[in-house]
């Protein structure tokens, strides 16, 4: 166990997580939404703190990130426990244990963080990425393996999150914390907290703090059929990240039925096309579509002169063209880091 960063006491120790945007008011003895915070005598620790449920090198491109570091590799690390209870979750065997086995002691193997950011030099890693679960839960461990990372390798610190996060959370993490991968699930409120167990104000929220605090942002929304796909949700989608920045880079992944959510059929091609355009429509430079591989639009273009600069099938990246971040035909240059 470690005691929590972020928290503050009330009456009767009660204690109020300051991590995310649920701001759990926890009594004593209990733990909050994401099963994975305890209140003992009126102090709030993480029993995920160093209980590593998952690490392994994955292509940046998985995250997906197209535009941070591309073509390098990224240890990934997980924790079991998750502040969403998403019903379409491909990770809930280790997302929603603390849910469905109350009580118990969590998985994990024991990684401190200078054991995560030695294995990530060991494997010539670019970045360490903290994802599959969702980061802000095991924020303790994020923040002292990102720091260590910065400290001691020059390692590039990821999160793929779903956004739920406290401005005092990424306010505290922002100085190691060079890139995110937000998953931004639609723009219905109601169906967020149906489908999700959130609202989507803090999720809008934290995608403006990460761009104004200089963190390289890109966004992926997985299209469900009957649920999201709907030009007008899109159009709202795109139109709300084209006001924070047409540069950032917008994924579209096919949706299929999985854990809880098996009435609805697999994502068509088509409306990952249809959605592209709607973004491109909008102003957005960069939209990809996901978990279709071997299609077209998982390539970068150029936003001036549709060069194709990045040719990919799934997450591996099969030609690189850009020249010194900008493209070799027209000279504009191509947004990112590492470019």
């Amino acid at each position: 166990m470690r005691e929590a960063l972020l928290y503050h006491l009330e009456e009767n120790s009660l204690v109020v997580c300051d991590l995310c945007a649920h701001r759990c008011r926890i009594p004593e003895g209990r733990v909050g939404l994401c099963g994975v915070r305890v209140n003992r005598s009126g102090r709030l620790y993480s029993l995920a703190y160093g209980r590593v449920v998952s690490a392994q090198i994955d292509p940046i491109e998985k995250k997906p990130l197209f535009h941070f570091l591309p073509g390098s590799r990224s240890l990934s690390i997980a924790t079991a426990g998750c502040n969403f209870r998403c019903l379409h979750c491909q990770n809930h065997s280790i997302s929603q244990w603390p849910r469905e086995h109350p009580g118990e002691e969590l998985p994990g193997q024991p990684f401190s963080p200078q054991q995560i950011v030695s294995l990530a030099q060991a494997h010539g890693c670019a970045s360490i990425s903290y994802t599959y679960t969702e980061p802000t839960i095991y924020f303790e461990l994020a923040f002292e393996t990102a720091r260590l990372a910065h400290q001691q390798g020059g390692i590039s610190n990821l999160f793929v999150t779903n956004g739920y996060m406290t401005a005092q959370a990424l306010e505290m993490i922002r100085p190691y914390l060079d890139a995110a991968n937000v998953d931004l699930k639609g723009f219905d409120d109601l169906k967020y907290r149906q489908l999700y167990g959130g609202h989507l104000q803090p999720v809008l929220d934290s995608i403006r703090r990460m761009r104004e605090a200089g963190i390289w942002v890109e966004v992926t929304t997985l299209i469900i059929p009957g649920h999201n796909d709907s030009p007008e949700e899109l159009r709202e989608i795109a139109r709300f990240l084209k006001g924070v920045g047409a540069e950032i880079p917008w994924h579209l992944s096919a949706f299929h039925p999985t854990y809880r959510l098996t009435d609805r059929p697999r994502t068509p091609l088509q409306s990952l096309h249809r959605a592209r355009e709607i973004g491109l429509g909008e102003g957005l430079r960069y939209v990809y579509t996901g978990n279709a591989p071997g299609d077209a639009y998982e390539d970068t273009y150029c936003y001036r002169c549709g060069s194709r600069l990045v040719d990919r099938w799934g997450f591996q990246v099969r030609q690189y063209s850009i020249k010194d971040g900008k493209c070799p035909d027209c000279g504009a240059a191509v947004d990112g880091i590492g470019l």
